[in-house]
């Protein structure tokens, strides 16, 4: 049944989702910087974990109340790229970032065509006007010369001067952007299904196939199942984009998505529905078939079930019941099911394969076949009530998932000073911005929030004296590492565990 179009009453206006574009060296990153750490939502200037390829920051604009914009996090993402070729609308608003030393360069004009065939608005920012070679009035004249028109220089396109260092008019070009999308009328229906755009989809070696999301239209909760091309994930596991878990993300929005059955497209849309049933459904149909072996096929461990029963109404609520049991840890794939008591037959179907179960509901074994599956390790179970069988198959299911290592953060500090090194051990002070770090404990080295290596705490000192742990104020550090460590890097501990 086709859903009811949304009302005009029924639309919200939604924050725009800004991507940053321009020239190498132009400024892309130190702009990106400076708006994230002094005016992300909910986090420290400087202390951000930045968990996905998104962020989102709050600013005040002269006039009005805070509001929220969604930046992709690198300049050069593939999902904008993704528009040249597929027309994915992932962002609403482009900033063409220009040097105020070099004026227009062979890669703004890249950048200026790709925004152009999105379709998108956008707004110039001359950057680097703090350095002593910045020359405003000839970047102007070089933005008018390849036919980039703007305010105040016989055209209509917005435009500021910033310093991405120092932060000057990066206020004013915010609130452009701001204004730029209310004049977009940027809304959505924020009681919908979700949809919108993979932006990111990589393999994790712990948690498996993990994608990035932009939320376009409608709120994405635990409990649905995304659908994009080919692949689908359950909703049970949402990050937003500091990496914190969350029930639910609203419009415009990034959110990580853990346990698709196979890497999704970066720039592809994605849809929601309410169970995996229909996820299969879903791209099978869409596809012409193309993706039923993709959607059933998976690299995780196998638990391969036979079923027997009394009727096929059994079998299908047997099947109801699997289709319930989710993971990112292993598939369940039902081999064989039918009619009858379990025989000497169903034994030997299964015996070749590794772990196999017979489920019955409703019959008998029979005694050869008991005797038979002695022998050979063959697991069977019967049962006469559906509900004794569901909680038998969820645990019988679990206790054959198999454990996996997962790191889990302990604490992080920003490094304040680098003393000295010697064989590989570095002298540091630091300070502690949240959790605590103990003699003992692994820490990642990030580098503007990126991973640049990983070391081990041998030693811990707060006021003179020698500590096992620190979980506030200044100390001092002894960090093993064949990795560089400097002054404004952050030491994030953690700890392996199984689950």
């Amino acid at each position: 049944m086709a859903k009811k179009k949304a009302t005009k009453e029924e639309m919200v206006t939604r924050p725009p989702v800004v991507v940053v574009m321009g020239h190498i060296d132009h400024g892309k990153s130190t702009l990106l910087d400076y708006i994230r750490e002094s005016n992300v939502v909910d986090g420290e200037a400087g202390g951000i974990t930045q968990h996905l390829s998104a962020y989102v920051v709050d600013h005040t604009p002269k006039e009005g109340a805070a509001q929220k914009i969604t930046f992709l996090d690198t300049p050069g993402h593939a999902a904008f790229q993704k528009m040249r070729f597929r027309g994915a609308d992932v962002a609403d608003i482009a900033i063409l970032i220009v040097s105020a030393e070099d004026g227009v360069k062979p890669q703004t004009l890249e950048a200026l065509e790709c925004i152009k065939k999105a379709e998108i608005p956008y707004i110039v920012a001359i950057n680097k006007i703090d350095k002593p070679a910045a020359n405003l009035v000839k970047t102007q004249s070089s933005l008018i010369e390849n036919e980039i028109y703007i305010e105040g220089m016989g055209g209509d396109i917005s435009w500021v001067a910033i310093s991405a260092k120092s932060g000057e008019g990066i206020p004013e070009l915010l609130d452009l952007l701001l204004l730029t999308a209310e004049m977009a009328e940027l809304t959505g229906d924020k009681n919908a299904d979700a949809s919108g755009t993979i932006i990111e989809g990589y393999l994790d070696d712990k948690r498996g196939n993990t994608a990035t999301l932009i939320v376009k239209n409608g709120c994405l909760k635990n409990g649905a199942f995304v659908v994009s091309g080919c692949t689908y994930a359950p909703t049970r596991m949402l990050e937003d984009w500091n990496g914190k878990s969350i029930k639910e993300v609203g419009l415009s929005e990034p959110v990580g998505v853990i346990g698709f059955n196979a890497i999704p497209e970066v720039g592809a849309d994605f849809y929601t529905v309410s169970n995996k049933k229909e996820a299969e459904k879903a791209i099978t149909a869409a596809n012409n078939g193309a993706c039923a072996q993709t959607a059933t096929n998976s690299n995780l461990p196998t638990i391969p079930l036979l079923i027997k029963a009394d009727a096929l109404g059994t079998i299908e609520a047997i099947q109801h019941e699997l289709d319930k049991f989710e993971s990112d840890r292993i598939a369940v794939r039902v081999i064989s099911s039918g009619v009858g008591d379990v025989t000497v037959g169903d034994v030997q179907n299964v015996s070749a394969t590794e772990n196999a179960i017979i489920v019955g509901f409703g019959v008998k074994v029979e005694r050869s076949a008991t005797d038979l599956a002695e022998r050979l390790g063959v697991e069977i179970d019967t049962f006469d009530i559906i509900y004794d069988l569901a909680e038998w198959l969820e645990k019988a299911l679990k206790n054959r998932t198999p454990q996996k290592e997962e790191a889990v953060t302990k604490g992080r500090a920003k490094v304040l000073k680098h003393f000295s090194t010697q064989k590989d051990v570095h002298v540091i002070g630091g300070r502690v911005d949240e959790g605590s770090l103990s003699v003992g404990n692994q820490v990642r080295i990030l580098r503007r929030d990126i991973e640049v290596g990983t070391g081990v705490i041998k030693n811990i000192q707060q006021q003179k004296n020698d500590v096992q742990s620190v979980n506030t104020d200044e100390f001092g550090m002894q960090v093993s590492t064949k990795h560089d460590i400097a002054a404004g890097d952050y030491l994030e501990a953690f700890a392996i565990e199984i689950t």
